[in-house]
Protein backbone atom coordinates (compact mmCIF):
# COMPACT_ATOMS: atom_id res chain seq x y z
CA UNK A 1 0.00 0.00 0.00
CA UNK A 2 1.30 3.32 -1.38
CA UNK A 3 2.16 6.33 1.48
CA UNK A 4 -0.94 8.21 -0.43
CA UNK A 5 -3.67 5.40 0.26
CA UNK A 6 -2.62 4.90 3.79
CA UNK A 7 -3.11 8.84 4.02
CA UNK A 8 -6.37 8.46 2.18
CA UNK A 9 -7.68 5.47 4.37
CA UNK A 10 -6.70 7.14 7.50
CA UNK A 11 -8.71 9.87 6.69
CA UNK A 12 -11.70 8.13 5.82
CA UNK A 13 -11.33 5.86 9.02
CA UNK A 14 -11.51 9.48 11.01
CA UNK A 15 -14.48 10.50 9.06
CA UNK A 16 -16.13 7.38 9.63
CA UNK A 17 -15.13 8.21 13.58
CA UNK A 18 -16.21 11.57 13.95
CA UNK A 19 -19.70 10.39 12.11
CA UNK A 20 -20.24 8.09 14.26
CA UNK A 21 -19.70 10.03 17.59
CA UNK A 22 -22.02 12.91 15.84
CA UNK A 23 -24.90 10.10 15.57
CA UNK A 24 -24.72 8.90 18.70
CA UNK A 25 -26.17 10.14 22.08
CA UNK A 26 -23.87 12.33 23.91
CA UNK A 27 -21.52 9.96 26.32
CA UNK A 28 -22.19 9.36 30.15
CA UNK A 29 -26.26 9.20 29.56
CA UNK A 30 -27.76 6.07 30.66
CA UNK A 31 -30.32 4.21 28.30
CA UNK A 32 -33.68 2.42 29.44
CA UNK A 33 -36.60 0.88 27.99
CA UNK A 34 -39.99 2.69 29.22
CA UNK A 35 -43.07 0.88 27.80
CA UNK A 36 -43.08 1.20 23.79
CA UNK A 37 -40.32 3.60 24.30
CA UNK A 38 -36.36 3.93 24.76
CA UNK A 39 -35.40 7.08 26.64
CA UNK A 40 -31.50 8.17 26.77
CA UNK A 41 -31.16 10.27 29.53
CA UNK A 42 -28.03 12.50 31.20
CA UNK A 43 -26.85 16.41 30.97
CA UNK A 44 -27.06 18.62 27.67
CA UNK A 45 -23.54 19.64 28.21
CA UNK A 46 -21.22 17.43 29.70
CA UNK A 47 -18.74 17.88 32.00
CA UNK A 48 -21.60 19.64 33.99
CA UNK A 49 -20.24 22.42 36.13
CA UNK A 50 -21.97 24.06 38.66
CA UNK A 51 -23.21 27.28 37.93
CA UNK A 52 -23.39 27.07 34.42
CA UNK A 53 -26.35 26.69 31.96
CA UNK A 54 -27.51 22.87 31.62
CA UNK A 55 -30.24 20.79 30.47
CA UNK A 56 -31.82 17.98 31.11
CA UNK A 57 -31.40 15.69 27.58
CA UNK A 58 -34.36 13.11 26.42
CA UNK A 59 -33.86 11.27 23.59
CA UNK A 60 -36.65 9.53 22.88
CA UNK A 61 -37.43 6.61 20.14
CA UNK A 62 -39.48 3.66 19.52
CA UNK A 63 -38.49 0.56 21.36
CA UNK A 64 -39.32 -1.75 18.75
CA UNK A 65 -37.61 0.34 15.74
CA UNK A 66 -35.04 2.36 17.11
CA UNK A 67 -36.51 5.54 14.98
CA UNK A 68 -36.62 8.66 16.72
CA UNK A 69 -40.06 10.13 18.64
CA UNK A 70 -40.59 13.32 17.73
CA UNK A 71 -44.69 13.64 18.07
CA UNK A 72 -43.91 14.57 21.70
CA UNK A 73 -45.74 17.39 22.73
CA UNK A 74 -46.92 18.81 26.43
CA UNK A 75 -47.65 15.63 28.22
CA UNK A 76 -44.35 14.88 29.48
CA UNK A 77 -42.82 17.01 32.25
CA UNK A 78 -39.38 16.58 33.94
CA UNK A 79 -38.87 17.51 37.94
CA UNK A 80 -35.23 18.16 38.89
CA UNK A 81 -34.63 16.72 42.01
CA UNK A 82 -31.64 18.10 44.37
CA UNK A 83 -31.33 16.17 47.88
CA UNK A 84 -34.95 17.73 48.97
CA UNK A 85 -35.52 20.20 46.41
CA UNK A 86 -37.13 19.74 43.44
CA UNK A 87 -38.75 22.10 40.33
CA UNK A 88 -40.46 21.00 37.00
CA UNK A 89 -39.83 21.54 33.69
CA UNK A 90 -41.24 21.51 30.74
CA UNK A 91 -39.39 19.49 27.71
CA UNK A 92 -38.59 21.27 24.25
CA UNK A 93 -38.14 19.68 21.35
CA UNK A 94 -34.36 20.44 19.50
CA UNK A 95 -35.64 19.19 16.11
CA UNK A 96 -37.48 21.75 13.78
CA UNK A 97 -39.56 19.82 11.30
CA UNK A 98 -39.92 22.74 9.12
CA UNK A 99 -36.24 23.84 8.48
CA UNK A 100 -34.88 20.21 9.52
CA UNK A 101 -32.21 22.09 12.23
CA UNK A 102 -31.83 19.88 15.18
CA UNK A 103 -31.84 16.29 16.26
CA UNK A 104 -35.06 14.35 15.81
CA UNK A 105 -36.36 12.90 19.13
CA UNK A 106 -33.89 14.96 21.27
CA UNK A 107 -35.84 17.06 24.23
CA UNK A 108 -34.53 19.28 26.56
CA UNK A 109 -35.00 21.14 29.82
CA UNK A 110 -32.98 24.00 30.43
CA UNK A 111 -31.34 25.17 33.94
CA UNK A 112 -29.05 26.28 35.85
CA UNK A 113 -27.27 23.50 38.03
CA UNK A 114 -26.12 25.95 41.13
CA UNK A 115 -24.46 23.46 43.40
CA UNK A 116 -22.05 20.32 42.71
CA UNK A 117 -23.52 16.34 43.18
CA UNK A 118 -25.83 14.39 42.08
CA UNK A 119 -29.34 15.38 40.18
CA UNK A 120 -32.40 12.89 39.68
CA UNK A 121 -34.50 13.52 36.37
CA UNK A 122 -38.30 12.39 37.21
CA UNK A 123 -40.40 11.92 33.84
CA UNK A 124 -44.48 12.33 34.52
CA UNK A 125 -47.29 12.59 32.48
CA UNK A 126 -47.73 10.51 29.04
CA UNK A 127 -46.54 9.66 25.99
CA UNK A 128 -49.06 9.05 23.73
CA UNK A 129 -51.42 7.10 25.27
CA UNK A 130 -48.65 5.29 27.26
CA UNK A 131 -48.54 6.59 31.11
CA UNK A 132 -44.79 7.64 32.18
CA UNK A 133 -43.05 8.01 35.41
CA UNK A 134 -39.53 7.18 35.41
CA UNK A 135 -36.59 8.56 37.48
CA UNK A 136 -33.30 8.85 36.62
CA UNK A 137 -30.20 9.71 38.74
CA UNK A 138 -26.71 10.82 38.42
CA UNK A 139 -23.90 8.74 39.07
CA UNK A 140 -20.68 6.43 37.89
CA UNK A 141 -23.38 4.31 36.14
CA UNK A 142 -25.47 6.70 34.79
CA UNK A 143 -24.47 10.54 33.61
CA UNK A 144 -22.58 13.14 35.00
CA UNK A 145 -22.61 14.42 38.07
CA UNK A 146 -22.57 18.18 38.38
CA UNK A 147 -18.92 19.13 39.38
CA UNK A 148 -17.21 22.48 40.91
CA UNK A 149 -16.34 24.58 38.38
CA UNK A 150 -12.83 25.37 40.38
CA UNK A 151 -11.52 21.76 39.38
CA UNK A 152 -11.30 23.07 35.43
CA UNK A 153 -10.88 26.53 35.90
CA UNK A 154 -7.20 28.42 35.02
CA UNK A 155 -5.14 30.21 35.69
CA UNK A 156 -7.01 32.03 38.27
CA UNK A 157 -10.16 30.10 40.02
CA UNK A 158 -13.43 32.28 40.33
CA UNK A 159 -14.93 32.65 43.63
CA UNK A 160 -18.37 29.91 43.50
CA UNK A 161 -21.82 31.53 43.46
CA UNK A 162 -21.97 30.02 47.27
CA UNK A 163 -18.51 31.52 48.46
CA UNK A 164 -19.95 34.84 47.09
CA UNK A 165 -23.21 34.91 48.94
CA UNK A 166 -20.77 33.83 52.19
CA UNK A 167 -18.87 36.80 51.69
CA UNK A 168 -21.79 39.25 50.93
CA UNK A 169 -23.69 37.69 54.00
CA UNK A 170 -20.03 38.12 56.24
CA UNK A 171 -20.03 41.98 54.84
CA UNK A 172 -23.52 42.46 55.56
CA UNK A 173 -22.73 41.04 59.20
CA UNK A 174 -19.80 43.58 59.74
CA UNK A 175 -22.03 46.47 58.36
CA UNK A 176 -24.60 46.15 60.88
CA UNK A 177 -22.80 45.57 63.58
CA UNK A 178 -20.84 48.72 62.74
CA UNK A 179 -24.00 50.25 62.33
CA UNK A 180 -25.04 48.96 66.03
CA UNK A 181 -21.76 50.77 67.41
CA UNK A 182 -21.90 53.69 66.11
CA UNK A 183 -25.47 54.43 67.05
CA UNK A 184 -25.03 53.31 70.33
CA UNK A 185 -22.07 56.15 70.39
CA UNK A 186 -24.47 58.56 69.03
CA UNK A 187 -27.01 58.06 72.39
CA UNK A 188 -24.05 58.06 74.29
CA UNK A 189 -23.13 60.95 72.81
CA UNK A 190 -26.67 62.97 72.82
CA UNK A 191 -26.68 61.67 76.82
CA UNK A 192 -23.79 63.28 77.76
CA UNK A 193 -25.10 66.30 76.10
CA UNK A 194 -27.95 65.81 78.30
CA UNK A 195 -26.35 65.24 81.10
CA UNK A 196 -24.55 68.21 80.91
CA UNK A 197 -27.08 70.73 80.28
CA UNK A 198 -29.35 69.40 83.13
CA UNK A 199 -26.01 70.40 85.38
CA UNK A 200 -25.83 73.78 84.21
CA UNK A 201 -29.53 74.29 84.81
CA UNK A 202 -29.09 73.24 87.99
CA UNK A 203 -26.39 75.45 88.49
CA UNK A 204 -28.33 78.47 87.15
CA UNK A 205 -31.59 77.49 89.43
CA UNK A 206 -28.77 77.26 92.95
CA UNK A 207 -27.69 80.93 91.52
CA UNK A 208 -31.01 82.43 91.50
CA UNK A 209 -32.04 81.48 94.64
CA UNK A 210 -28.96 82.56 96.47
CA UNK A 211 -29.65 85.72 94.87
Amino acid sequence: MSGITKHLALVAAAVVVALAIAAAPAAAHTQKTVGAYQFTVGWGTEPAYAGQLNSVQLVLADAATGKPYTKLTDTLKVTVVYGQQKVEYGLTPTFDADTGFGTPGDYRAFFFPTAPGNYTFQFTGTIGSQKVDESFTSGPTTFATVEDPASAQFPVKAPSNAQLAQRLEAQSGRAATSSDVSGAKTVGYIGIVVGAAGVVLAAFALLRKRA
